[in-house]
């Protein structure tokens, strides 16, 4: 159901205000009441030679269908840093090995994928322990510490990946390799920010072989258990088998063909983590925030500095699905690192009672709310059935983010929506349905999915994509592919999804 618009901005006055100010030289937004020259850093960073060897080329689990490889793995001391700073690698080899370490920055790179930084060792590697299992069925690694890297001043904000490779003793052993996965952040003001969603990474972590938040014996989504960060990441255990994931978490699963696309195409992007954006400050500085991908997990400070970057004239782009679901608030590490533990005490209050006795079989007995409604920063929300696929069908082709795809009403993107999704659209004045269709999967009632778009209260807008592949429509990158599984499979890049995405952009950093 399309909500009516009740409120003093509708889209007729919405998209006059914002053309009448792209008339004037550019829009702006509450974020920049003045204009400020673009940024060329990252155009300039993917002018550099890009690597033409970055991909784990070798790796062993420890079992079939297991998730770690213990021949090399490692993990961080910190889900971001800035340059300037250390951050910590501890690596395990078992048997103890010879390895090395290679940082690279992901990017465009003139379509390789990644730059190399720098190479770190070789190190003298050795069996380190697998953690007991703590209370709240957490895993928390206490290695010893391989090395610590400063970051250097001149490299830019981004995702970077650590390849953990063994030496061999002589030419007839083989060599094994992993990732080690960071992101650079800074403070500077930016056009977009890509928020990555490594709370949902480490959610759904099975290392070091059953133990991600959904392997308590209590159900898939029961309270009172916690992840830690202080753990590698092992093999992305749902809907790719990708052993070539490794360490990575979902980065190159769902993210990547995003930062890729905006990389290519001279956008001036910076990175962070949901750690970082606790704080409203972190998302102002931005023009548009990015939640890209399955960005599921959420502390509830992260909710609010959404609300309030909204608030303050900031455009979201929601180019996900199944986002801000489970209150996950954050906790230290046991030697005190503050944001190192997340722990699942209920979920945010979109879902109805209904829903919720609809689910249970899936939801433990006390999974209960405990936050806010979501859709009200979306514009809609998970909806139960919550997995399944199907096409993204446009409702409203005359609307300015279908702009020059040539889209017609009923116009279908084959299997774009997946594997989770938005739905039931949120009674916010002036919200509209750009794009709805029903979500299909084996054996349950199909559910409805919904794209939206409403206006800000400072010429801004936000928009919600309403599924976990939108990324998957902009590129397909080196180190990346596309889903095989799971009810739907998106079919890769597709100039209408490149295009509206683009005119999403065009509008909310203007130029």
């Amino acid at each position: 159901m399309k909500p009516r618009s009740t409120g003093n901005l509708g889209r007729r006055q919405f998209i006059q205000r914002a053309a009448a100010t792209a008339l004037a030289g550019g829009l702006t937004t509450g974020h920049a009441a003045t204009t400020l020259q673009r940024s060329s850093l990252i155009a300039d960073e993917n002018r550099r030679p890009g690597a033409t060897d970055w991909q784990l080329t070798r790796v062993r689990l420890s079992k079939a269908q297991g998730v770690r490889a213990p021949a090399v793995e490692g993990y961080c001391s910190k889900q971001s840093v800035l340059a300037g700073e250390n951050i910590d690698l501890f690596v395990s080899t078992a048997p103890a090995a010879r390895f090395t370490i290679e940082i690279f920055r992901t990017g465009y790179y003139g379509g390789r994928g990644a730059r190399l930084m720098t190479t770190l060792g070789p190190f003298d590697g050795k069996p380190q322990p697998v953690p007991e299992m703590g209370a709240k069925r957490l895993i928390e690694c206490k290695w010893a510490r391989t090395t610590a890297l400063k970051i250097p001043a001149d490299w830019p904000s981004g995702v970077y990946l650590g390849r953990l490779t063994t030496v061999p003793d002589s030419a007839s052993q083989p060599y094994w390799q992993n990732y080690v996965v960071f992101i650079v952040r800074d403070t500077r003001r930016a056009d977009v920010l890509l928020q990555c969603s490594d709370n949902t990474w480490q959610a759904y972590n099975k290392w070091p072989d059953n133990t991600s938040l959904y392997t308590d014996p209590r159900g898939a989504h029961a309270r009172g258990v916690a992840v830690s960060f202080d753990r590698p990441y092992g093999k992305y255990a749902q809907i790719y088998e990708n052993p070539q994931s490794l360490g990575s978490g979902e980065w190159l699963c769902f993210e990547f063909p995003l930062a890729y696309w905006l990389e290519q195409h001279g956008y001036d992007v910076t990175y962070c983590s949901n750690s970082d954006c606790l704080d409203a400050a972190q998302i102002t500085r931005a023009k548009a925030f990015l939640s890209v991908g399955h960005d599921e997990y959420w502390d509830g400070r992260q909710y609010d500095a959404v609300q309030q970057a909204i608030a303050a004239g900031v455009n979201v782009l929601w180019l996900c699905g199944n986002s801000a679901f489970v209150v996950s608030p954050f906790a230290a590490s046991t030697d005190g690192r503050a944001h190192r533990v997340i722990e699942r005490v209920g979920h945010f209050a979109g879902l109805t009672d209904a829903e919720v006795a609809q689910a249970r079989t899936v939801f433990s007995a006390d999974f209960q709310r405990a936050g806010p409604d979501e859709s009200a920063i979306i514009g809609a929300r998970t909806v139960v059935p919550f997995n399944g696929g199907g096409d993204w069908i446009c409702t409203k082709p005359d609307h300015w983010i279908f702009a020059g795809t040539g889209m017609r009403q009923g116009e279908r993107i084959p299997g774009l929506v997946g594997w989770e999704h938005h739905g039931a659209p949120a009674k916010i004045p002036g919200n509209e349905v750009v794009a709805e269709g029903l979500v299909w999967a084996s054996g349950v009632t199909p559910s409805r999915y919904a794209a939206t778009i409403f206006p800000g209260p400072k010429n801004n807008f936000v928009f919600n994509a309403a599924t976990i592949f939108w990324a998957q429509g902009l590129s397909s990158p080196p180190g990346h592919m596309l889903p095989w599984t799971h009810w739907s499979r998106p079919q890769g890049p597709d100039p209408r999804v490149q295009r509206i995405t683009q005119n999403l952009l065009q509008r909310a950093i203007g130029g």
